[in-house]
């Protein structure tokens, strides 16, 4: 999955229904508002709600400094 890829005007977490930020390097789509990570396997998201991982706070604003770069 790529960062210029149309899809993801159109992808939304399954439990909000709000916006995920893709996350290339660590190959996941994130929620920051649930602090959930969704990972994308063979260029395929996963968004099923099981699929979603909490992260911990340290890779919460890790996450945030990537996707604000």
């Amino acid at each position: 999955m790529d960062v210029d890829d149309p899809l993801l005007r159109i992808l939304a977490c399954p439990l909000d229904k709000g916006p995920l930020t893709l996350l290339s390097e660590q190959n996941i789509l994130y929620n920051p508002r649930l602090q959930l990570s969704y990972p994308v396997v063979d260029g395929i998201p996963q968004l099923l709600p099981s699929s979603g991982s909490r992260v911990t706070e340290d890779d919460h604003a890790k996450y945030l400094r990537t996707a604000a770069e």
